[in-house]
């Protein structure tokens, strides 16, 4: 089960709010000093002062329909929020702004007129990459921060934490409620390229600084109101190809553990809320995708590092992704199946991408991938316990109450 609530309720002016917590900065590569401030790991199930409901049998009673849309995050191009509108009103479980346009002027109400159109509680989860360096998709709406690797050499990790919680503050004024950041791979290569998805978005290639600038940045985010993504787990540093764009394997799975698995061991013991999985295969663990794998989700990232939070795919549209399996829905039900809570896709911007967001394309894939998981229910492939709990993980990080 899932817990690491940040969020809060819609605030009364339709935005979704959040609830800053604090935690503290542990020893790098090592055991932390001190936990993360309880408020970061709440219960997940929701029960009435009678005691007389609970979000999980609320959920169960959704139609299977309702249920599958609440574990997808739907991409926005360009800010056009009027584009999945629709689906917003269908019960999505969040969205993702995507492309290289400057932030408009009314995105705040953009944003606002969106969420009142989404049918989930809580709202949904308003998401964006702002990572810093050319990883920042609200240029121009908040603080514009250098790449990680430049931030490693020039400031102290508290330093960090002060600027990423300016950055945090800002995007909740906003009513952006999520950050896929920091990037927590352990890398020192020339990139982001083709060879290498980190480069420079990677704080060091040394992991016990990449684990203390990380997870700085990560509280840091928390002390600003915004629930963190921490990524790429198991860590793709050291990959010779860009996962969005063909298969590539993380280095194998014994020498991950000597090194790059460390800033997220770290980050979790720190209360880190959120994870998002890789697409690369783990050699020595998975031949999948890591997404798509529960020897992954389930046996590394649950079972061995004990996090309890919420699990976010990497886009299951990526081309690492495709060489594996069909369809877009079957890696969606494969990923769901093996452990992951929230699904990105379409995001990972290559042309063929691009091609699919209009309001058409991504009301297709949505379709798509809510019948590929109506159909794994009706097979017995995707139990019915699993969605709710991918579901629940959801809405505990939206902080939404079904009682």
């Amino acid at each position: 089960m899932v817990a690491g609530a940040l969020l809060a309720a819609c605030g009364s002016d339709g935005t979704p709010s959040a609830l800053p917590a604090g935690s503290s900065t542990p020893e790098p590569g090592g055991t932390p000093a001190a936990t993360a401030d309880a408020s970061v790991t709440p219960s997940p199930t929701t029960s009435s002062a009678a005691g007389s409901c609970t979000s999980a049998e609320d959920i169960a009673a959704w139609p299977i329909e309702r249920r599958a849309a609440a574990v997808l995050t739907v991409p926005v191009l360009d800010f056009d929020l009027d584009a999945v509108a629709p689906l917003l009103a269908d019960g999505a479980g969040g969205v993702l702004f995507l492309g290289s346009d400057a932030a408009p002027s009314d995105l705040k109400s953009r944003i606002r007129a969106a969420v009142a159109k989404s049918t989930l509680p809580g709202g949904p989860l308003i998401s964006a990459d702002q990572e810093g360096g050319g990883i920042q998709r609200l240029h121009g709406a908040v603080p514009d921060l250098p790449w990680p690797a430049d931030l490693a050499t020039a400031s102290s990790p508290e330093q960090v934490r002060k600027k990423a919680a300016v950055l945090g503050r800002a995007m909740v004024a906003l009513g952006i409620n999520v950050d896929l950041a920091p990037v927590l791979d352990v890398d020192d290569r020339p990139g982001p390229s083709a060879d290498n998805p980190d480069g420079k978005r990677s704080f060091s290639g040394d992991p016990p600084t990449a684990s203390a600038y990380g997870i700085a940045f990560m509280q840091g985010l928390v002390d600003g109101g915004v629930l963190p993504v921490v990524k790429h787990f198991p860590g793709l540093g050291g990959t010779t190809g860009n996962t969005d764009v063909r298969a590539a394997p993380t280095k194998p799975i014994a020498t991950l553990r000597t090194g790059d698995l460390i800033p997220f061991q770290d980050a979790i013991r720190a209360g880190a809320p959120a994870v998002m999985v890789a697409n690369a295969t783990v050699p020595g663990l998975t031949s999948h995708p890591a997404g798509l794998s529960s020897a992954v989700i389930e046996g590394l990232l649950r079972e061995e590092f004990r996090f309890d939070g919420l699990v976010v795919t990497d886009s299951l549209s990526a081309g690492a992704v495709r060489a594996y399996t069909k369809t877009l829905g079957e890696a969606v039900a494969d990923a769901i199946e093996s452990g992951a809570d929230l699904v990105l896709f379409g995001s990972t911007l290559t042309a063929a991408d691009r091609a699919q967001l209009t309001a058409a394309g991504v009301r297709g894939a949505f379709d798509e991938i809510v019948g590929a998981l109506r159909a794994a229910v009706a097979s017995g492939a995707l139990t019915e316990e699993r969605l709710n709990d991918a579901v629940t993980a959801v809405l505990t990080a939206g902080h939404a109450d079904l009682c």
